[in-house]
């Protein structure tokens, strides 16, 4: 058995494949279906690596329930503070800042969760990290 994808639903595609950019994933395909009105589109760290699906269904208007019931998504990263940087830069709100140098939670805009994960042992821990409270449900 080979792991495939995970896929999410989104409402707006454009905004999710910004967010899911600012975590380092690239588009590596997309698939617009007119006779089903939905459009998939994969993203992945590099080809060939496993991906995350997005599916937009062109006439949904209403939120998707949040989901939490499905978990999250996890990324192991070189740096886990210069990630949480980069996101909080880019307006990601930091739900569970990495205070242990060791983890990390945003959401995309879709309200999916997603764990980041420092590589190997756990970083010194660093202001303004180390004294950052969770912010809203991660």
């Amino acid at each position: 058995m080979q792991y495939l994808h995970t896929m999410i639903r989104v409402r707006d595609l454009e905004a999710a494949v910004a967010f899911f950019g600012h975590l380092g994933l690239v588009e590596t395909r997309r698939k617009d279906v007119p006779q089903g009105r939905f459009t998939l589109v994969f993203l992945a760290t590099s080809p060939g690596q496993p991906e995350v699906e997005l599916t937009h269904n062109w006439d949904q208007e209403e939120p998707y329930s949040v989901g939490r019931n499905f978990g999250h998504l996890a990324y192991a990263v070189d740096d886990i503070y210069a990630v949480c940087e980069r996101l909080q830069d880019a307006g990601i709100t930091i739900n569970r800042p990495p205070r242990d140098g060791r983890m990390a939670f945003v959401r995309s805009p879709d309200q999916i969760s997603v764990e980041l994960l420092q590589k190997g042992g756990a970083l010194p821990p660093k202001e303004p990290w180390a004294s950052m409270p969770n912010t809203g449900e991660w």
